[in-house]
């Protein structure tokens, strides 16, 4: 028995090694500098030119700013603050900032940075890649998004009547710095505006007209302090529902015996357009499907998926929904789910739900260069339904569940020459732990990233995870297996030849 017991004690001590020391790591994003509750930005830069592009087209505001920015001081600058007030603070997502001119070489680092309470305005602070020379000039390209932002008015409908949105803002868009010459676009989903300020800030119309699209501007502010505002609402029809998504939380398990990446996401929606004003109708919304009449109501969502996508499921909190149709990929075409919640969801209502499918690693998974224990995989952060309302995210939690034994993960999010809908990488928390599932040992090792204030726009935008994974490791289960059941056999073995018969003395 003594190989026997050489031989288990082997096993077990490489069942058991000690490579769990990245489990017990975990990193944050970095807390936002706080500055006092009197902090002004030093007016070291002024705003030559700035036209700001408002969408509307959505379930919500996509702003992009584009401003020449001029250096007055006499000494190089590098930090440009970009002002929001405090309500609307905690709303912006994706907010990306390039150069205008030469957007190929990436986004420049952003950094929140709150002020104490009370204050009115908060701050997010560019940081240029280079200090700016005096005298000389940047074209800043600035886009973001402003979620729960559009308000339902009259809150409350009839079941067939048409949706209409009011969305505030300030004509004057709030600057840290002086602003010499300003002007906002709005572009509306239809014609129909039956309400908007005008105002008296220039000579002739304002807003000036033309089809879907209202031009407030543009103004001479050169003698206007920065920070003032002049409130504007606009109310427009809107006959789409306004979808949100309270928690999305994804999951993505990479096994690397199996070769498949198994994708679960779990959603919470919301449908933040106007209530009903009376009880739901079971008729009058089966005669709105048939006559094809546009509602505010959640009737069905399209779901893209990557090519080679398998079994595909939809269940909610009472089982398996049967109203879902799956189109399987063909050629170059991407595979497509469409699925109907188990019942509309009208303004006001909630619908929670998970759907998870299946696709081959092998496209997501690399072997990295650098070693031949490195691998590299490739996913999107975010897939999510693809509609012509759009879809904003409250909270977005990522799991990327790697195999047991996975160590030295590092993470990135892939940049390209156009907004991909993420924050700056400092914006994203991100921790490491591990998740226990059949027959693991240890537990395998989880990167969890969390981002708050996402849109659709930030789908299909790229995650790329490196990791080491060693032979030996990859090797764990299948000898933790074989050790159990060699285990299980010699105890039967060695209990069967224990001699409990009564013998005479």
């Amino acid at each position: 028995m003594r190989p026997f017991a050489t031989l288990v004690t082997a096993l077990c001590g490489l069942v058991l090694s000690s490579s769990s020391i990245v489990y017990a790591e975990s990193t944050f994003a970095s807390p936002k500098p706080l500055l006092p509750a009197d902090f002004k930005p030093p007016q070291v830069f002024k705003n030559v030119n700035l036209v700001r592009n408002t969408n509307l087209e959505k379930g919500f505001a996509r702003e992009t700013i584009n401003v020449v920015v001029e250096n007055v001081d006499k000494q190089p600058q590098s930090d440009y603050y970009l002002s929001f007030p405090s309500d609307l603070f905690g709303r912006v997502g994706g907010l990306e900032v390039r150069d205008k001119k030469e957007t190929e070489k990436g986004r420049f680092e952003v950094e929140a940075a709150e002020v104490d309470y009370p204050s009115d305005v908060q701050y997010f602070v560019v940081h240029l890649p280079e200090p700016l020379a005096s005298s000389s000039q940047i074209t800043l390209g600035i886009s973001y998004s402003l979620l729960n932002s559009l308000h339902p008015r009259p809150a409350a409908i009839e079941q067939s009547d048409r949706q209409f949105l009011t969305y505030s803002f300030s004509a004057y868009v709030p600057s840290a710095y002086q602003t010499m010459t300003q002007k906002t676009k709005l572009k509306f989903p239809s014609t129909n505006v039956p309400d908007y300020t005008t105002t008296d800030l220039k000579s002739g119309e304002d807003p000036e007209r033309q089809g879907s699209t209202y031009t407030y501007g543009p103004y001479d502010t050169a003698k206007i302090e920065p920070g003032t505002s002049h409130p504007v609402t606009v109310r427009y029809e809107f006959t789409k529902p306004i979808i949100t998504a309270t928690l999305l939380e994804r999951d993505l398990e990479v096994s690397h015996w199996g070769g498949n990446l198994a994708t679960e996401e779990r959603y919470w929606l919301r449908n933040n357009g106007s209530k009903l004003l009376n009880h739901f109708s079971r008729v009058d919304w089966t005669v709105a499907n048939y006559q094809q009449s546009p509602s505010s109501a959640i009737r069905e969502l399209k779901y893209p998926l990557k090519q080679g996508s398998v079994d595909p499921y939809f269940t909610d909190d009472i089982g398996n929904v049967s109203t879902s149709h799956y189109r399987p990929s063909k050629g170059n075409r991407e595979a497509n789910l469409e699925f109907k919640p188990r019942y509309p969801v009208f303004g006001g209502w909630n619908y929670s739900f998970r759907l998870g499918w299946n696709n081959d690693l092998a496209p997501f998974l690399r072997r990295a260069a650098s070693g031949t224990d490195s691998y590299a995989l490739k996913v999107p952060f975010l897939e999510g339904p693809k509609m012509a309302e759009g879809l904003q995210y409250e909270k977005v939690v990522l799991r990327v569940i790697l195999p047991e034994g996975a160590r030295n993960v590092r993470y990135e999010t892939v940049e390209g020459s156009s907004s991909n809908g993420l924050p700056s990488a400092g914006q994203i928390q991100s921790s490491l732990s591990s998740h226990k599932t059949f027959l693991d040992t240890l537990g395998r090792t989880v990167l969890t990233l969390a981002v708050e204030s996402l849109t659709d726009e930030a789908r299909d935008s790229q995650l790329v995870v490196t990791y080491d994974y060693s032979f030996w490791e990859g090797i764990r289960k299948p000898i933790t297996i074989t050790a159990g059941l060699f285990s299980v056999f010699a105890a039967a073995w060695a209990i069967g030849n224990i001699d409990v018969s009564i013998k005479k003395r």
